[in-house]
């Protein structure tokens, strides 16, 4: 997220991002403009992803990883059978 909103090489933190929503949605083309709206609709997430050392990045893989194994014996399989290959597959 931060690449997306701070200048080349820098980093931007949560509380300079007000100053950067407020030239965006001012002076930003139309596109940017949509995509500092579209921020306004979850902004303490937005702040937290910007200020907070933590990420859901691991659990959001698992997710994943278990969505594909579902997947891959719809019709198939039974619960216990998923549940063997969830427990079975290294993540």
């Amino acid at each position: 997220m931060q690449e997306v909103v701070a200048p080349r090489g820098q980093t931007l933190g949560g509380h300079e991002l007000t100053a950067w929503m407020t030239r965006a949605l001012n002076q930003g083309p139309q596109p940017v403009q949509g995509f500092a709206g579209f921020l306004q609709n979850d902004w303490d997430a937005v702040v937290n992803c910007l200020t907070l050392p933590w990420s859901s990045g691991a659990i959001e893989g698992q997710v994943t990883r278990i969505k594909l194994i579902k997947r891959r014996s719809y019709g198939r399989a039974s619960f216990a059978l998923l549940r063997t290959l969830v427990l079975a597959e290294p993540p």
